[in-house]
């Protein structure tokens, strides 16, 4: 017979369920503690001091966290375009094979254009590297992101709706 000690505990089917959507065997125990944490602040069960205290972090650490978590559930919650869109992996996958067959493409022209150079008499002249011009001056060299911050900082237009406005950096060293 069937007595409470015999019979086997079993999760609720949801709860089953719940762990194989939620992807839960490919998480650390630490993320899973975290992500916990959070549902219980958020579900007023902790207050902030008690999650950061639980997770041995400071209180503004506990508040990224917090931050990051909202992040990722808004960004699951945007819907998803209906029907079947192709994986970025089997974009790149294509893009790399039409490269590959470009390249080759490529490297049959060349090899014609050398039978039709031979064929007519033409000396094919390599490409001779330039030579330095004795008393010209070079260039002096520049900080390669001072040129993308200022352009971005001159198009960036101040809006109403952003809540600070984005200084230029005083401490950049020029070189």
């Amino acid at each position: 017979m069937n007595t409470p000690q015999s019979v086997k505990a079993r999760k609720p089917v949801r709860s089953r369920h719940l762990e194989v959507d939620l992807g839960l065997a490919q998480l650390t125990p630490e993320s899973r503690k975290h992500a916990a944490c959070v549902l219980e602040v958020l579900a007023g069960l902790r207050s902030p001091e008690q999650a950061a205290l639980a997770l041995g972090v400071s209180l503004p650490t506990y508040f990224n966290l917090e931050t990051r978590a909202l992040r990722g559930l808004v960004h699951g919650c945007t819907p998803v375009p209906p029907g079947r869109t192709m994986a970025l992996l089997k974009q790149v996958r294509g893009l790399e094979s039409k490269c590959a067959a470009l390249d080759k493409q490529v490297g049959r022209y060349q090899a014609l254009l050398r039978n039709a150079q031979r064929s007519a008499g033409l000396l094919t002249v390599p490409a001779q590297p330039k030579a330095k011009v004795p008393g010209k001056r070079r260039r002096r060299p520049t900080v390669r992101a001072l040129r993308p911050i200022e352009v971005l900082q001159r198009d960036q237009a101040p809006t109403s709706s952003s809540p600070r406005s984005v200084e230029p950096a005083a401490d950049l060293p020029h070189a």
